[in-house]
């Protein structure tokens, strides 16, 4: 009977640590084999119908805990999508069933975009998608879904094939694949009442730029890996660039989130003097 549930608990770790008991009875374990796997210590049951290996995904056993599955900005971060600001409470989407349990959570209450498995603990990409549309101010839901694109966890034309109404039928309009951060994706739209042609990640002098503005205006973003031999080669590509006849701003990640002002001046005056024009 050990080596029953020892079994039963090797294949809750194979499927993730967690799992409705229900799976694990269709997959032919006994009742009686969870139930001494539990008393082994083996398996925790977190809640009624589910089961959890010792050391799971915290945050999987508390969104099986309170009925709910992990989405929004939560399910975003937790993909390693760029989230503007990680939240404080965890966000969650409404299952479709049974009883939330919890108000320690932002719970989303639409109908996913996407059919959602009953067994799901965490949103596939395009129902997180959904949830940050509603959730987050455009700015912030814009990064979220261009860095979606970005990493290839969705394909552009796929994923304007959805019904998406409201915000997000805007955000699949306009979002672009080419954004290699949030920070891109926030130059671009903060900048986009100049109307001016505004193009990221393109090539130019056997490197990638940031942002291109016009045909002449180069804008660099500085992250926190701007330094030692990494900031040797960009002084060294600023040359080339000056050489070619480019204008080159450096901006940081500290200028673009709390300092925008600054930043949107110092373009406006580059624009001004025609720095953007071949």
């Amino acid at each position: 009977m050990n080596a029953s549930a020892h079994a039963v608990a090797a294949r809750v770790a194979a499927l993730g640590g967690i799992v409705r008991s229900t799976r694990l009875i269709d997959e032919g374990h006994s009742r009686r084999r969870i139930a001494r796997a539990l008393e082994l210590g083996l398996l925790i049951r977190v809640r009624r119908g589910w089961v959890v290996v010792p050391g799971a995904d915290a945050d999987l056993v508390a969104a099986a805990r309170h009925g709910v599955v992990l989405s929004c900005v939560t399910a975003a971060a937790r993909a390693g999508l760029w989230v503007a600001h990680r939240p404080e409470v965890p966000h969650a989407a409404y299952p479709g069933w049974g009883r939330v349990m919890s108000s320690a959570a932002v719970v989303h209450w639409q109908r996913p975009i996407v059919p959602r498995h009953p067994d799901a603990l965490e949103d596939g990409v395009e129902n997180v998608l959904l949830t940050v549309a509603t959730c987050q101010p455009y700015e912030a839901a814009r990064a979220v879904w261009d860095s979606a694109l970005n990493r290839g966890l969705v394909d552009l034309a796929a994923l304007r094939r959805l019904p998406w109404t409201g915000a997000a039928r805007r955000l699949a309009d306009e979002a672009s694949p080419w954004a290699d951060s949030g920070l891109e994706t926030f130059f671009v739209v903060r900048l986009r009442w100049l109307h001016l042609p505004i193009r990221v990640q393109v090539w130019i002098a056997d490197h990638r730029v940031d942002v291109l503005i016009g045909d002449r205006l180069v804008v660099q973003i500085d992250g926190g890996h701007h330094v030692g031999a990494q900031r040797t080669a960009d002084i060294a590509h600023d040359a080339e660039l000056l050489l070619r006849g480019y204008h080159v701003i450096r901006v940081g990640y500290e200028q673009i989130v709390h300092r925008w002002h600054e930043v949107q001046e110092r373009i406006m005056h580059a624009v001004a003097q025609g720095l953007h024009r071949a």
